[in-house]
């Protein structure tokens, strides 16, 4: 593939700012998926005092062949991670939190308890915040998906990722039915609860592929869905197939809020938790 197309320059983010955040976090245990996924938003979205908490360490027990994140074997759950993360959310002054995970299979329940934990500390340090979780698939477990929704979070995040034809190239470790399953389930737990999905585009699907998507994203009435282009983080991962153009982004956006979604966030820079307090 070649060199990346003018409308997906982007300038490089002041380290200043980053460091200013991380220096009131002051914490430098607590990941972000911002910097473990190598996004390229990190400059944007630090700049205004946004970031996105991933618990559960920074080693995942999946090979995603998108995913930046270090694949291996996870350290033991830090039971003092929860609170620390509260304590980072009222150090920032966050109105709107978002919470995601390594995908933790080693774990009985994928680590649901923990995000369950996290929701209800962040709520006992700031009672009005606003939590999402990006959730994985906990391997279809929905007692675990049930301790997540007994939490409250105003969110329920939880990305398919890819057209099904791609998922054994592209997440073969993952399923899409059992995703589509997840998403059905945390509404039919909680109808107060708001469910989003995202997916990447530039992997080598096709546009009706990613309408069928759109479709099937529906049918379990799935109320917000994202859409990026796919940037390989490095040359040992999968390879961009082709740069989508900003005017497929807009018609796919018109085509997801004609089937009925009440959000649709879609551009060749958007990513499942970008600017996420605006889409909510």
């Amino acid at each position: 593939m070649s060199k990346l197309p003018q409308w997906l320059i982007k300038r490089t983010p002041k380290s200043s700012n980053i460091k200013k955040l991380r220096s009131l976090v002051d914490d430098d245990s607590i990941n972000t998926v911002c910097e473990s996924a190598k996004c390229p938003n990190i400059g944007e979205c630090y700049s205004c005092g946004a970031m996105t908490f991933m618990i559960l360490g920074n080693i995942c027990t999946r090979n995603c062949r998108f995913c930046a994140v270090e694949e291996g074997n996870p350290l033991p759950v830090d039971e003092t991670e929860p609170k620390r993360i509260a304590e980072a959310v009222k150090k920032l002054g966050l109105k709107y939190v978002v919470v995601t995970s390594v995908t933790r299979d080693d774990l009985p329940d994928g680590g649901a308890e923990q995000f369950a934990k996290t929701i209800i500390e962040i709520r006992c340090e700031l009672r009005a915040v606003s939590c999402e979780v990006l959730i994985p698939d906990f391997r279809g477990d929905m007692d675990a998906l049930k301790t997540v929704t007994k939490a409250k979070p105003n969110v329920i995040n939880h990305n398919v990722e890819t057209v099904p034809r791609l998922y054994p190239s592209i997440r073969p470790q993952a399923n899409y039915q059992r995703s589509l399953n997840l998403l059905e389930t945390a509404k039919k737990l909680s109808k107060d609860i708001c469910t989003k999905s995202g997916l990447m585009v530039g992997l080598g699907e096709n546009c009706g592929e990613v309408v069928d998507v759109l479709r099937d994203l529906r049918r379990v009435k799935c109320d917000i869905v994202t859409i990026g282009q796919y940037i390989p983080p490095s040359k040992n991962h999968a390879p961009v197939v082709k740069y989508i153009e900003p005017e497929t982004f807009d018609r796919l956006r018109m085509t997801g809020l004609e089937m009925g979604f009440k959000r649709v966030f879609s551009g060749p820079f958007v990513r499942s938790s970008y600017q996420a307090h605006k889409v909510f």
